[in-house]
């Protein structure tokens, strides 16, 4: 296993532990209010934590904040401490690109947007630029060698 995706698995296992719900309709709102012990009127007590439905605590919200911004900061170190970009980077945009179905559309843009990077990043970090470029290379001749 990558040391990408045992990050992620590391993250996603601590975001599933955090007590939030999400929404998508007026029962899965009341079954989530109810998982905290409140009634459909107390939104007051509520934190939106997502313009698509998400939910927490209001007392819970500064913790959020703390688990996301310590997933971002291992995210930023791990990519830091890839100086020549075929280690954690190469890693990294091989999962993305995979998970945002490159072979089919040769765009990068949705893995670069799942990541969190803008342009600045990439004009900033010649590591990044050589990940992803030997990325895309193997994503393209995987998807060559399966023809």
């Amino acid at each position: 296993m990558s040391k990408y995706v045992a990050m992620r698995n590391r993250h996603q296992t601590k975001i599933n532990a955090f007590p939030m719900f999400f929404a998508f309709s007026e029962q899965q709102f009341n079954e989530g209010m109810a998982r905290f012990g409140l009634a459909p009127d107390e939104t007051d007590k509520l934190c939106r934590i997502s313009q698509v439905g998400g939910f927490c605590l209001k007392t819970d919200a500064p913790a959020l904040r703390e688990m996301w911004d310590r997933h971002e900061k291992d995210l930023a170190d791990a990519i830091a401490g890839d100086k020549t970009g075929e280690g954690f980077i190469f890693d990294m945009f091989m999962y993305e690109l995979s998970n945002h179905e490159y072979t089919y559309t040769y765009r990068v843009d949705d893995a670069v947007d799942a990541l969190g990077l803008s342009d600045d990043d990439f004009e900033n970090n010649p590591a990044l630029r050589h990940g992803l470029q030997k990325a895309c290379e193997a994503q393209r001749a995987w998807a060559d060698a399966q023809e």
